[in-house]
């Protein structure tokens, strides 16, 4: 929102070093798990700021990504994200360690707890009922401080991200992941995402207080104008830190529109490469878009569906909640995070006698092939069909145009 100002780069930087306190790092070995690509942060100013505030009195301090269930970066795209160019990688960071998260290695994983049976129905208030280990990157495990730094967003699944987020699903195994998405499925994505305290942030942070090692954040929120640029900073536990970036978030990312629109044109940033990531341009906009009405997914530059899981998105395709929860048994042993995934693209709808009805029609537009598409039951449009500004100002014809779509929550006054 305009009225709330932005920091300047020396700002934040003079934020850091008045508000990260020395004395809880020193002498520590400190792990910084950090996002990666499919988050807008000013992620190389940020590394550079708390790399020279507590370099000096840390042991050591090395640098996690928190892929969660993204493709693994090479080195040289991780120091890119950090503004390391390839000389001070030599001379300045030799003994800094950047660690990829490898959620589908059980010989990276540990498993610190178990959510039991109780736990597991009380937090979904009834919905599922099962015992799910807690598993996380065993590389804490070499460390005394785990520091997120990370931004906040209204979140689909949590509600808001960030805070213990970046510990589950950012470095954890996959149970306790497809456990939490789906239960977020089960909620839908329209009841949750902008919600402050969620089921599903009970689970995380149920989790998270699992972890043996001490935990600490650093939050922040991005401005509303597409840029990296900071409203705001918070330090603290993930759990403080979290709470104080998501009420700015609130004020920041969430934007109210006074009607639905039967046409949506949301256009996907070149950080979502795959419609697993640009799934956000839905997530994000669902809320406005008027029943029968249309959302297209405009990225020119996407070709893949999913790296990770594309083959399981084509044998189960994109469905509402109900087209899962009403043939469960043909669906319950698919990853139930891609399941989530699934229903979190499509929206919702209903699943009656058979027949599928889905409140909005969702149209992708990419380099993805029109008999893709269909397989898995989305619409398809050429991009070079599409010329934006013929979207452009045609909100009262019911008309909306997102020029970057996936960060900013659209909902109805």
């Amino acid at each position: 929102m305009s009225e709330l100002p932005l920091l300047s780069d020396d700002d934040v930087r003079q934020w850091i070093e008045t508000h990260l306190p020395i004395e809880d790092f020193r002498g520590k070995k400190l792990l910084l798990i950090v996002p990666d690509q499919t988050r807008t942060a000013p992620l190389a100013l940020l590394f550079d700021a708390v790399y020279k505030r507590l370099r000096p009195v840390v042991e050591s301090l090395d640098v996690i990504f928190a892929l969660g269930t993204h493709p693994p970066l090479s080195e040289q795209h991780m120091c890119k994200l950090l503004g390391i160019d390839d000389e001070e990688r030599q001379r300045l960071f030799f003994q800094t360690q950047l660690l990829n998260h490898a959620w589908d290695d059980p010989d990276e994983l540990t498993t610190i707890g178990t959510l039991s049976i109780e736990e597991t129905e009380r937090v979904s208030e009834g919905r599922l009922s099962l015992e799910v280990p807690v598993e996380i990157n065993k590389c804490i495990l070499d460390y005394d401080t785990l520091l997120v730094v990370g931004p906040v967003f209204p979140h689909e699944v949590v509600g808001f991200s960030g805070g213990n987020k970046y510990f589950f699903p950012g470095i954890s195994g996959p149970r306790l992941l497809n456990f939490f998405h789906w239960l977020g499925a089960l909620i839908t994505n329209v009841d949750i995402i902008g919600v402050k305290q969620t089921p599903v942030r009970e689970v995380v942070d149920m989790a998270a207080r699992l972890i043996p090692k001490e935990r600490r954040a650093l939050t922040f929120v991005v401005g509303s104008d597409g840029t990296t640029r900071l409203h705001g900073l918070f330090y603290g536990t993930p759990e403080q830190a979290w709470s104080d970036a998501s009420d700015l978030s609130g004020q920041v990312h969430i934007k109210r529109m006074a009607k639905p629109f039967h046409t949506v044109l949301s256009c996907a940033p070149p950080m979502y490469d795959e419609l697993w990531t640009a799934g956000k341009c839905m997530y994000k906009l669902e809320p406005v878009v008027a029943d029968g009405g249309e959302l297209i997914i405009y990225a020119p530059h996407m070709k893949d569906i999913s790296v990770t899981h594309g083959k399981t998105i084509e044998q189960i395709g994109y469905h509402c909640r109900d087209y899962f929860v009403k043939q469960w048994e043909k669906f319950k042993d698919y990853p139930w995070g891609v399941v989530a995934h699934s229903t979190h693209v499509r929206g919702g709808g209903t699943f009656e006698n058979g027949i599928e009805n889905c409140r909005v029609q969702v149209t992708l537009a990419s380099q993805v092939p029109r008999e893709e598409c269909e397989r898995i039951n989305l619409g398809y449009r050429d991009p070079e069909s599409i010329n934006i500004e013929e979207y452009a100002n045609r909100e009262d014809e019911g008309i909306l145009l997102v020029r970057k779509a996936g960060e900013q929550l659209y909902r109805l006054e």
